[in-house]
């Protein structure tokens, strides 16, 4: 496993006390912390930069627009896209899909077209195909999942082809399995029998290398606050052929060629998907967790996360009483690992393991049906990232033990 315990340096949130004891930060699937470099980025913006984009032309506005276009042109690359017109920024994975979920569907989905979701979404790429699906009388069917955790793939081909299946949209990376769907593979038949793909990519940027060339998926969303940047922004990637056909979701500044009282022009993408004032900060700070994850390595985050989630969930499954959701081992999952214990609620397992200063994340996880298909009612879930180590792994399986005898 590549050493990286020296970047928890770079992480001042890391370095302080729950209580008595030293904070054990378990919840990075949730939102990650962020680095000392994307929180410097963020104060040299609002000390030196700050302006409007795009709408001036004094220096300040000039830096800013630069700036933030640069970056628009760094996720581009970061991510494998063609070109930098084909990022579209949002305020996070759920807003990209909700953006396709009404643009996309006003100009291709109609009454008995068939949207295809799997049973391992999260809630935000389900949603919005069930509002879609049912604004236009189209018909949203499921993939089902496996006992061990992964896609029924033999189901996904009978759905793909049978009936007029106009969009599939499926999770790159499972928040509440770990579960690493082979969307490549996924993609590429969809595509081959003229099906638009979405693909959730929230767990997935920034934790492992991601081409969404490579991917194939027409569209991929992902967030910021989960690869060290700041709350509030995230990416959509369109093909920009597609984004084309798209009509504008959101109207105001900055999207239009021109207005009349009676009716307006639009921009082209990706301009015509950010009406008003952007989250421009958010961007300069996504710019710089960007460059930060670079210089740590895609490929030695990707070792790093698989190493530490095979240590976790070898020493997980030896505690009494503990049922582990997911790929079981040695099957490849991503970094988190949730659970369930025979002797406490997860809500009261979460609350015991805060007392020692564990945070983990408690709860259906925003993915109810899949705790419905799996008997759960919940599940207590560590996710790591590039800053956890193995002696807090350690230290959390201690304090599962004694959570173990004091609920026993």
């Amino acid at each position: 496993m590549p050493d990286l315990s020296h970047l928890r340096a770079d992480f001042p949130i890391l370095h302080q006390q729950v209580g008595e004891h030293p904070l054990i930060y378990f919840d990075s699937a949730a939102s990650s912390q962020k680095p000392r470099q994307v929180i410097d980025a963020l104060v040299h913006y609002y000390e030196r930069d700050n302006a409007n984009v795009h709408r001036g032309l004094h220096e300040l506005s000039n830096r800013s627009t630069a700036n933030f276009e640069n970056v628009r042109a760094r996720v581009a690359r970061f991510i494998g896209a063609a070109q930098a017109e084909e990022i579209i920024f949002t305020r996070g994975t759920t807003e990209g899909i909700n953006l396709v979920a009404h643009a996309w569907t006003s100009q291709f989905l109609q009454k008995d077209d068939i949207v295809i979701v799997t049973g391992m979404e999260h809630h935000s790429n389900l949603v919005p195909w069930q509002l879609a699906t049912q604004r236009c009388g189209a018909v949203l069917k499921h993939v089902p999942i496996l006992d061990d955790g992964t896609l029924d793939l033999e189901e996904l081909e009978h759905l793909l082809t049978n009936g007029p299946v106009k969009l599939l949209a499926c999770v790159h990376i499972s928040n509440s399995l770990g579960t690493v769907n082979p969307v490549r593979d996924i993609c590429a038949r969809a595509s081959a029998l003229g099906i638009t793909t979405l693909v959730d990519g929230a767990q997935a940027v920034g934790h492992v290398p991601v081409n969404v060339q490579d991917i194939g998926a027409d569209f991929y969303v992902f967030s910021g606050h989960k690869m060290c940047a700041p709350t509030g922004i995230g990416v959509l990637y369109g093909r920009l052929d597609l984004l084309s056909q798209l009509p504008p979701w959101h109207g105001g500044g900055e999207m239009i060629e021109s207005v009349t009282l009676e009716q307006s022009t639009y921009k082209a993408a990706p301009a015509r998907f950010e009406a008003g004032t952007p989250d421009i900060a958010g961007v300069i700070g996504l710019g710089a967790a960007i460059d930060y994850l670079e210089g740590v390595g895609l490929e030695n985050i990707q070792a790093h996360g698989r190493e530490l989630t095979a240590y976790a969930v070898a020493k997980l499954v030896e505690l009494p009483g503990l049922r582990l959701l997911g790929p079981p081992p040695p099957a490849d999952r991503a970094s988190l690992a949730a659970f369930t214990l025979a002797c406490a609620h997860t809500h009261d397992l979460v609350e015991f393991a805060n007392t020692q200063g564990l945070a983990l994340r408690g709860g259906h996880h925003c993915t109810q049906p899949l705790m419905k298909r799996f008997k759960a009612p919940g599940t207590s879930r560590a996710s790591f990232y590039l800053y956890n180590t193995q002696a807090e792994v350690d230290r959390m399986i201690d304090i599962l033990r004694q959570a173990i005898s004091f609920f026993s």
